[in-house]
């Protein structure tokens, strides 16, 4: 489970913001329909944030290089909350993870992955994990039921969609997850149960599509997930200028 306010235990595993843009809807039960509808709902969730919309707008009011920056962006003499998710959304629009190595190889560099991930890729396919786990994130287009072919057990009380259409068809259904960077977004599931993805891999398999794999074909599949990892967004922190007038700090005795 993710943790919020005060190490607070949340009660659900926070999907990852990387190539988020590219979902179908946000949140694991699909309730915010955009990048900026989701943005406002960590902030006035009190295990998350225990925070306020109030309160968001009444602290950026506080900074002038904020106010300043609110004012010149959207043209208006206050901060409002739906301008700090519009901004909140435009940031994590650019949290895009490009040139994995199997991005290079689907543009012809045939040495981009190894072997073993190519007869993963196939496997992959061959396996069925395609039916859910396809397009530009590989996931995140899609809704479907955890737990398909045999029952998934958790403790975890999330109902999934069926929490936002109110029917029963939709109980324990997720939105699928994208794969890229998966080796990397442990752990896994909407209730982070697990933390191998060898695990996970094995268990989508056997609950989703009925079928047990091998060790050398979980194998393979993990090889060809791992090369699903792409190019990490990098942020510099502002620098102080330099200044001749600083006191330099003395040797430590």
């Amino acid at each position: 489970m993710s943790i919020g306010h005060n190490w607070t235990l949340g009660p659900i595993n926070a999907p990852t913001v990387l190539n988020s843009s590219l979902n179908i809807a946000q949140f694991w039960d699909g309730r915010a329909k955009d990048l900026q509808e989701q943005a406002g709902g960590p902030i006035a969730n009190p295990i998350e944030m225990g925070f306020s919309h109030r309160l968001a707008v009444e602290v950026l009011d506080t900074i002038p290089q904020y106010k300043a920056s609110f004012s010149a962006i959207y043209a208006a003499d206050t901060i409002e909350i739906a301008q700090v998710t519009d901004a909140i959304a435009a940031f994590e629009e650019t949290l895009v993870t490009p040139n994995a190595p199997f991005d290079r190889y689907l543009k012809g560099d045939s040495n981009a992955i190894s072997a073993t991930a190519k007869a993963g890729y196939e496997r992959f396919k061959s396996t069925g994990c395609t039916a859910c786990h396809n397009g530009q994130a590989v996931g995140g287009n899609s809704f479907q039921k955890m737990g398909l072919v045999k029952p998934y057990k958790t403790d975890n009380p999330a109902a999934g969609l069926s929490a936002v259409t109110g029917q029963e068809i939709d109980r324990f259904k997720f939105k699928v997850p994208t794969l890229r960077n998966v080796e990397l977004t442990y752990p896994y599931f909407h209730d982070g149960a697990i933390w191998s993805l060898e695990e996970a891999v094995n268990i989508m398999a056997e609950l989703q599509l009925g079928k047990a794999l091998k060790q050398e074909e979980t194998d393979e599949i993990v090889a060809f997930l791992k090369t699903l990892t792409g190019d990490q967004p990098s942020f510099k922190l502002p620098q102080l200028p330099p200044s001749t007038n600083r006191t330099p700090r003395p040797d430590p005795a």
